[in-house]
């Protein structure tokens, strides 16, 4: 009888004292909720976007590169929106910049190590 009571003056608040509110429990939760999820899935995302803005710039004429579509080719002319592919003599497409995937080589001399 005398631990029930004392279990029961441990449970109840200070007078002046409110007891925590579970819906802002809810709340912490949803919002942590929402951190993660942007940290793990939404800003990496945003990161590769930038690289690959980055990389589109940077390409220029020389540059070997692999289109989404799994076509290998030299970087012939640079316009606004699209680059000139060379796949083979005398064969030239044209093609998005936002097909570009991947830079193979760069056209630009690799110095050899003495």
């Amino acid at each position: 009888m005398i631990f029930a009571t004392l279990l029961f003056l441990a449970q109840t608040p200070a007078p002046g004292v409110r007891p925590p509110d579970p819906g802002m429990n809810i709340m912490v939760m949803i919002l942590f909720g929402f951190a993660v999820i942007y940290f793990v899935s939404i800003r990496p995302q945003q990161m590769r976007q930038k690289a690959l803005l980055a990389q589109m710039a940077a390409m220029k004429s020389g540059d070997k590169v692999i289109t989404n579509g799994g076509i290998h080719g030299m970087i012939a002319n640079v316009k606004e929106k699209t680059f000139i592919l060379k796949i083979a003599d005398n064969v030239k497409i044209e093609v998005d910049k936002t097909a570009i995937t991947t830079v193979v080589k760069s056209s630009e001399p690799v110095e050899a190590k003495a």
